[in-house]
């Protein structure tokens, strides 16, 4: 396979609006110790794509000193992208050669790189480069094999939002019977979160804009309830054994008040925002444990390509974008008009 010397690239050149991000063409990533080169074919769009852009992760009012998930600086240019599907085109020393050609999902938290475990986990386009690229770079361990008769577009919907819903519901122990609520179900992690939820056997019930509603019944979701619904009328307080959240904001005291005692909270966003008014009784008292969801579990990834492979779990794929079109492609996705995953073309 020939490799070209350069590719085109899109990279987050500052903080700030869509402007920030420049189509350039660039030199090809040389493929490390322990690493593969991944051909990207198609890359989806995500939260944290935009939260980083603006600096959302800062905890020093968008202060660009702290504005990636590990609250360091951002290592700029950067190439974001955190939902992969693409070809092993290169394997780096120590890799087996006969990788090459595999088709792989990348997973997006990344324990090791150049051949070395780290310490603090980094996120697949924050850390490091990602895959809004022709060809990314990463450690062979990430790039899990696929099999699947699904395009490369529709894999693409997974890594990112379906392995964050899985490892929320791991570390909720969610299973057979529970009854979950999912908050922000429209979205790429909530919609994946109420089918991997069926998938265990468990009772979802989903918060989302009643237009909504009957796509989310399709998915799983045996009841749909508008965002401000009156859920301490209905269903009730101590209804749910678990909560899975994305959402956050002025309503969050409800979504512990619904828990029923020993209930679990799972949180991996906070996209109607990031401060809460907690009730310290409400959680010793209940008994209630609360779980906050970034770095994948051991296994987790792997177990979700066999949820792909087997046809558990299907992807929602709301509309396409070629790689140049990405501003418009976050734009849309920032009108939370759809259901499912935002992809961009690049092979």
């Amino acid at each position: 396979m020939i490799i070209p010397a350069k590719m085109r690239a899109v990279q987050l050149v500052g903080h700030g609006g869509p402007e920030m991000l420049e189509l350039r063409e660039v030199a090809v990533p040389e493929v490390r110790r322990g690493e593969v080169l991944v051909r990207v074919a198609a890359a989806a769009v995500n939260n944290t794509d935009i939260n980083t852009r603006i600096g959302w992760y800062s905890k020093g009012d968008n202060d660009a000193a702290d504005a990636s998930w590990t609250g360091t600086a951002l290592p700029l240019p950067l190439i974001q992208g955190a939902d992969v599907c693409g070809y092993i085109a290169a394997v780096g020393e120590g890799v087996e050669p006969d990788r090459v050609g595999e088709r792989v999902l990348i997973e997006p938290s990344l324990t090791e790189i150049a051949g070395e475990r780290l310490e603090t986990p980094w996120y697949f386009g924050s850390e490091c480069d990602g895959g809004f690229a022709q060809y990314t770079r990463v450690a062979s361990r990430h790039a899990h094999r696929v099999g699947s008769a699904l395009s490369d577009v529709e894999l693409a919907s997974f890594p990112c939002s379906y392995s964050t819903a899985e490892n929320m519901l791991t570390r909720a122990a969610v299973g057979r019977g529970d009854r979950v609520l999912v908050t922000g179900a429209s979205g790429g992690v909530g919609s994946a979160a109420i089918q991997l939820a069926a998938a265990r056997g468990a009772l979802v019930d989903a918060l989302t804009s009643p237009a909504k509603f009957a796509h989310l019944a399709k998915l799983g979701a045996q009841r749909t309830f508008a965002r401000d619904a009156d859920l301490l009328n209905d269903p009730g307080r101590q209804s749910y054994d678990v909560v899975i959240d994305l959402v956050g904001g002025p309503g969050w005291p409800v979504l512990l008040e619904v828990l029923k005692r020993n209930g679990r909270y799972a949180v991996s966003g906070a996209i109607g925002g990031h401060g809460v008014e907690l009730d310290l009784r409400t959680l010793y008292l209940k008994d209630l444990s609360l779980f906050g969801c970034t770095v994948l579990g051991e296994g987790v990834f792997a177990g979700l390509v066999e949820r792909i492979e087997s046809g558990q779990i299907r992807p929602l794929v709301a509309a396409t974008f070629p790689l140049e079109r990405i501003a418009q492609a976050q734009e849309l996705f920032q009108q939370k008009g759809h259901v499912g995953k935002i992809v961009l073309e690049v092979g």
